[in-house]
């Protein structure tokens, strides 16, 4: 199977079976986010146990690339630190744009090396329109931080 295709797979089975989509009884903060252009929609709850991420909550409607974005971020952060989801969200945000050279930002040899299931979502970068797509759940996640 190509790489391409795997990739493909991957989007498509979080579209169809997101994870994480029961709503939380008492979050500790929420965010939402919507693109108007699209119309892509994300809620996001949180609730932490300390500084750690125990329990996280996607909901929203929209396109594959948004709503599977959403999915895959919603299993990266659980058990995370604050300072390890921005991390996680600078290196996602990295590698969804190219180099001065036009070059991938990680390592394109060793699909997973970086940001595991994530990384299927590289491939939208050819498509420069649809990038905000797959931004929107990282950049109301960063704003549910913010207000936490």
């Amino acid at each position: 199977m190509a790489l391409e295709e795997l990739y493909r797979e991957v989007i498509l089975d979080h579209y169809r079976n997101p994870r994480n989509r029961a709503r939380l009884d008492a979050p500790d903060v929420t965010a939402e986010g919507v693109n108007p252009l699209c119309g892509d929609e994300v809620l996001i709850e949180l609730s932490f146990d300390g500084d750690t991420v125990e329990a996280v909550s996607i909901t929203g409607q929209g396109c594959s690339i948004s709503q599977s974005s959403a999915s895959m971020m919603s299993e990266a952060i659980k058990g995370k630190t604050r300072d390890e989801i921005m991390q996680l969200s600078e290196r996602f945000r990295t590698m969804m744009d190219l180099d001065s050279n036009g070059e991938l930002r990680i390592d394109p040899d060793r699909p997973g090396s970086v940001l595991g299931e994530m990384e299927a979502l590289q491939g939208v970068r050819n498509y420069p329109v649809r990038i905000k797509c797959a931004n929107l759940p990282w950049t109301t996640l960063q704003e549910a931080l913010a207000d936490a």
